[in-house]
């Protein structure tokens, strides 16, 4: 079976987006976009690139990352951004942020008895189901046209995986998921130059305990 290109099939849904551009005013307004934010680096190029096309809604939901002040920390980086970029007007569309419950006993239950499974495998799908399942369930309610995540710039993070769990909850919410491999055609490189445009804090280690204990042993 061929692997798929969810650069492309991102690249044709947005194809079809600016082909409706051309619709009567009263018709053409963007549609909405609900994104799931790791993070204010992996965030910086996804708003660069598709609020040309939506009108976004950060959502961060991140009850995985560890310690409480490095969640605290990571969050406000993210608000910081937004609110940067807004006053840059850099944003063709306007950005807005919702801030997710923090309750880390929610990562702890989803990934109960995958704890020493190494970084990468059984214990990250868990995590990326919990994340999205609430990214999913938002933009239901929300009445979003799309969700997706940003998830998907780090070269490390499993672009197939997070897109076939994507999709999976885009059926069970009745929600359009929004395929995406944001690391292709320099996406992650151009995280990194915004992220130093901006002083961003780029953290070391992905952010659940595990990922800092593996960072640690392998520093």
């Amino acid at each position: 079976m061929n692997k798929r290109n969810y650069q492309r099939e991102l690249e044709q849904t947005l194809r079809g987006l600016s082909a409706n551009a051309g619709e009567p005013a009263a018709v053409r307004e963007a549609p909405t976009l609900l994104l799931h934010s790791c993070c204010a680096p992996c965030s910086s190029y996804v708003l660069e690139y598709l609020s040309r096309y939506f009108r976004i809604t950060v959502l961060y939901y991140n009850p995985n990352i560890y310690p409480e002040e490095e969640y605290f920390r990571r969050m406000e980086e993210q608000r910081r951004l937004i609110e940067e970029m807004g006053a840059k007007q850099v944003l063709p569309n306007p950005v807005s942020l919702i801030e997710g419950r923090f309750d880390s006993r929610e990562f702890y239950e989803a990934v109960r008895g995958l704890e020493q499974i190494p970084e990468g495998g059984a214990r990250c799908e868990a995590c990326f189901r919990l994340r999205l399942g609430e990214a999913a369930r938002a933009a239901s309610d929300g009445g979003f046209d799309y969700f997706t995540t940003t998830l998907t710039i780090s070269p490390l993070k499993n672009a197939q995986k997070l897109n076939e769990i994507g999709e999976a909850l885009a059926g069970e919410y009745q929600i359009k998921w929004l395929p995406c491999d944001f690391k292709k055609r320099n996406g992650y490189k151009r995280s990194v130059e915004l992220s130093a445009e901006y002083g961003l804090y780029r953290q070391d280690y992905c952010g659940c305990v595990f990922s800092k204990q593996e960072r640690a042993k392998n520093a």
